[in-house]
Order: structure tokens, then C-alpha cells, then sequence
């Protein structure tokens, strides 16, 4: 009897082993030829437009020799170009830094530019079926529900809390101890807004910024940083073949990132869990509303949160490393900045609440406001966005779009471009937003830092307060002096702006 269950459970183990090799061979052989097909499409296209001098120029990098960044290069393009739009035909992208083209594409026509299955596809695996990365009822029903969350009081106001308390108990004290000396100011800004992500969304501190400044900061901030960048660099590929390919053999960066992102999720797994069994009723953090709005789906909440932890990281520390680079070079913006305040503040007693100024005070700050606006317009934390169009079309400067075609609007070259901003729109001045010593808003799609629209991002006052809850707080306590202010940055491969090598800056405490 033990001989015939042996021989009947050998027999099923040698069926089960053999039905996988059929499997496994099929689904290799049509990799394959997927692959062959793929790469037969795109040298036909490489050998239709190798007479292209741009194409030429992004195939082998040449435009390097005389660019430090890539959108730099974009920029020269666009505001050479007539119309203010290019075509990169080897991506199959059109770039504009036309706001007419931008309205058409986030406004007039915003059904036919939706993010695109290939955009899906190539974030899939970070961002899943969060907001950022769908589109149609999900991302309806996504943008619904963020909005009634982050359009309370009660959330804006434990986002102020949140803030206020890493300075207080974390950047200051740590800025103090660095006194004198130089430190990387983009790292801390990067752990700064990771603790407050993370205690935003999750509920938790990953204490990135005590004053031993861990390395790493924390195994969690580490995989996600390398699964963003990872990420990220698919987009460069000249063809989604090369790195499609790598995911199914499981190599190199595709590796990697499969990898960071089990660490992602391992982490966003744990945190569910916690929340269920301590209860999510009477707690503030992201994560505990959305599950209290009856979403049980796990890979769901997971795909909602890590969103919102790319967008809320990631954004601030740019935006606030570049806006101290610009500070290093314009003196009298961060002296009208102090003046500002010291008007804003007067007449106050002195006590640990009135020493950080208060949400209200901040709101009478309009020239800060306006130098915050006037820094991102030159260095916007997403420098480019693109969209796919789902059936043919033509924009406003008669750009014919072919349907799948990829098309981008280009942030960061648009704030250089003299046909938007005028002769002076490579200089920083905080004044072109003031009117009468108020702050007036621009056009969005003359300034699509945030997007515009229908897309329009969510948190843009959460993250402006942030900002100058950061900006006032420095400031006031410190001179912060970058060691080469006349460096221009150099980017960094990534979803949003980093800066290579840093920020190096010495910090020296002011007197009172």
C-alpha cells in the first residue's frame, strides 16, 4: 500500500514538474518573440529618424557636452523651437512649454489625455492602482475621497501640529549642534520630510532626523528612495523593451527594485496590520481615515498611502533645497524675509507657541509666499509630466497628436522660457508675484508647478505651510552659507528633483 502511494506521489511530482517546463517554455517563447517584435519595431524607428540631430543628440548623450541636465537641454530646444513644442521622435514624445497647449491638455481636452496604460505600466510596480498612477472611476473615486480628507480643517491643522513639532524637537536642536559646521542640507531636508510623511500617513516615526543622523536613516526610507529612483530610470530607457525584459529574468536594476519594493510593501503590510489590531477609529494619520471610510482591501490602502508618501517626501525636501541655493545667492530676498517677519511677529510676547510663528501669521506673509512661488517656478520638484493621447488631436499651436502619443508639458522649462515670463525670467525675484505688496497668483497653466485642472494637486497648501514653517524657523535662528552658491545643481535621476552631491552648507547660529 506505502509502495503505491509512493509511486502515485511520485508520479504527480514528475506530471506537476512536467506541466511547469511546458509552461515555463511557452511563456519564454513568447517573451521572446515579444522581445524580437519589440526590438524589430524600434530599430525600424531608429533607422526612420537616425537622421534626426535631436534624436541623434539623446541616443548618445551629446547634448551633455554642453548641459549639466537633461531639462536644461529640453529648455534650449523648446525655446528655440517657434511654436515653443518639440518632438522627440525616438521617444515618440512631443514636449510643449506652450500654456496654451497645457491648458488644452490638463483643461479643454482633459478626457484625451488621461496618464496612459504605458505610464501605468512603468510606476505599476511602486505605485500599484494608487491615485497618481490611474486613471477613469479609480481615480474619480481616489480624488473624491482625498479631497474630503484633505480639505478639513482638522487634517490641515494636525498637519501644522506634525510640522511644528519636528522642527521644535528635531531640526532645530540638530541645526544648533552643526553650528560652524558644514552639512549636507538637501539630506536633512529629506529625512525631515520623511518623519513627517510617515507620521502623516501611517501614524508612525521613523526618526530619520535625531541628531546622530543615522545611516541609513532608515531600511524603510532607504527602499523606497531606491525603488523610486529604479523607477524612475525606466523612463529613460530609449525603449520600455530594455527594461521589461530585465523585470522577467529578474536582473540588474529590475532586480534591485523588485527587491526595494517587497520592502515597501512589507513595511506598508505591518502598518495595516497594526492599525487593525490597536483600532483606526479615533486616530488622525492617512492610512487610519482611509480605513475608517470602510476601504478593507490591503493592497489597495497600500497602493493609496505609498501615492501619497512619494508625493509628500519627495516634493517639499526639493523644493526646499532649492529655494536655500537660491537664498545663497539673492542676500536681499532672505533680508526681506526677516524684515517681513519681524513686522508679522511684533507686538507678540515671547513664549515657546510665539517663538514659531502661527498659521494665521503666516497667512499675512506675502512676500515669503511669493519667494516660495517665484523658487519653484525656476526649480518645480517635477519638472515634466506626460500624458497619452487616446485618439488623434491638435493642440492650440496646431501640433498634430497621433493617437498612443506621448505628451509632455515641461515645468521646469517653462519658467525659462522669455515668451511666458518676460526678458527677466532666469532671474529670481519674489516681486513679479506682488501687487501692491500683496500676493497675486499667475495663471495655471502659465505655472503648472502644482498642475492644474482636474488634476490639480491636493496637498499644495499643506505643503506650502510646510515649507514656510521650514524657511521661518531656519531663518530666524540661523545664516545658512552654500559652500559653492555659484555651482549650478546638477539632477539626479528620479521622479522628482534631486540635487547630485547635495546641498553642502555651514550653518551659523544668529544672534538674538
Amino acid at each position: 500500500m506505502n509502495h503505491s502511494i509512493s509511486n502515485l506521489s511520485s508520479s504527480s511530482s514528475l506530471w506537476f514538474n512536467y506541466t511547469c517546463t511546458i509552461f515555463s517554455f511557452i511563456f519564454f517563447t513568447f517573451t521572446f518573440s515579444f522581445s524580437l517584435f519589440s526590438l524589430s519595431i524600434f530599430i525600424l524607428r531608429l533607422k526612420l529618424w537616425c537622421k534626426c540631430s535631436t534624436c541623434q543628440s539623446f541616443l548618445t548623450s551629446s547634448w551633455s557636452k554642453d548641459f549639466n541636465n537633461l531639462c536644461d537641454w529640453y529648455t534650449h530646444l523648446l525655446s528655440k523651437s517657434p511654436t515653443g513644442t518639440i518632438h522627440i521622435h525616438i521617444l515618440g514624445n512631443i514636449i510643449t512649454a506652450d500654456p496654451k497647449n497645457v491648458e488644452h491638455i490638463l483643461k479643454t481636452k482633459f478626457e484625451n489625455y488621461p496618464k496612459g496604460k504605458p505610464f501605468s505600466i512603468l510606476l505599476g510596480d511602486l505605485l500599484g492602482k494608487g491615485i497618481f498612477n490611474v486613471d477613469g472611476d479609480s481615480w474619480k473615486f481616489q480624488r473624491k475621497m482625498a479631497s474630503l480628507e484633505l480639505g478639513s480643517v482638522s487634517i490641515r491643522m494636525h498637519a501644522f501640529n506634525i510640522v511644528k513639532s519636528e522642527i521644535q524637537t528635531r531640526l532645530i536642536p540638530l541645526l544648533n549642534s552643526v553650528s560652524g559646521q558644514v552639512l549636507d542640507l538637501q539630506d536633512v531636508f529629506r529625512r525631515f520630510s520623511f518623519d513627517n510623511i510617515c507620521k502623516f500617513s501611517f501614524g508612525f516615526d521613523p526618526c530619520c532626523l535625531e541628531l546622530s543622523l543615522p545611516m541609513p536613516a532608515s531600511e524603510f526610507a532607504e527602499a523606497f528612495d531606491l525603488a523610486s529612483k529604479l523607477s524612475a530610470q525606466r523612463g529613460l530607457s530609449s525603449s520600455s523593451l530594455i527594461w521589461k525584459v530585465k523585470r522577467v529574468l529578474n536582473l540588474g536594476s529590475e532586480k534591485e527594485l523588485k527587491s526595494a519594493i517587497k520592502m515597501v510593501d512589507q513595511f506598508a503590510q505591518r502598518m495595516i496590520n497594526q492599525r487593525r489590531e490597536l483600532g483606526f477609529s479615533d486616530k488622525s494619520d492617512l492610512l487610519s481615515r482611509f480605513m475608517a471610510t470602510m476601504i478593507d482591501d490591503d493592497k489597495y490602502l497600500r497602493d493609496i498611502v505609498v501615492s501619497f508618501l512619494l508625493a509628500g517626501r519627495d516634493t517639499v525636501a526639493s523644493g526646499l533645497t532649492s529655494f536655500f541655493w537660491l537664498l545663497s545667492q539673492n542676500p536681499k530676498v532672505e533680508f526681506a524675509i526677516r524684515d517681513e517677519l519681524e513686522k508679522v511677529t511684533a507686538g507678540f510676547s515671547p513664549s515657546d507657541d510665539q517663538d514659531f510663528v502661527m498659521f494665521d501669521q503666516m497667512r499675512e506673509m506675502h512676500y515669503l509666499h511669493a519667494a516660495l512661488c517665484e523658487s519653484l517656478r525656476l526649480f518645480p520638484p517635477v519638472q515634466l509630466d506626460s500624458k497619452f493621447a487616446q485618439h488623434d488631436d491638435v493642440l492650440p499651436d496646431f501640433t498634430f497628436v497621433r493617437k498612443g502619443t506621448r505628451v509632455t508639458y515641461h515645468p521646469y522649462a517653462m519658467g525659462r522660457m522669455e515668451r511666458v515670463w518676460g526678458s527677466d525670467c532666469l532671474e529670481f525675484k519674489p516681486e513679479r508675484w506682488l501687487k501692491n505688496g500683496r500676493y497675486v497668483p499667475e495663471n495655471p497653466y502659465k505655472y503648472p508647478v502644482f498642475q492644474a485642472g482636474l488634476r490639480v494637486c491636493l496637498g499644495k497648501e499643506m505643503a506650502l505651510v510646510e515649507m514656510k514653517c521650514v524657511v521661518l524657523a531656519i531663518i530666524k535662528r540661523f545664516n545658512i552659507q552654500v559652500a559653492d552658491p555659484n555651482q549650478a545643481p546638477k539632477f539626479a535621476p528620479g521622479l522628482t528633483a534631486t540635487v547630485r552631491g547635495g546641498l553642502p552648507v555651514l550653518v551659523q547660529r544668529r544672534e538674538a
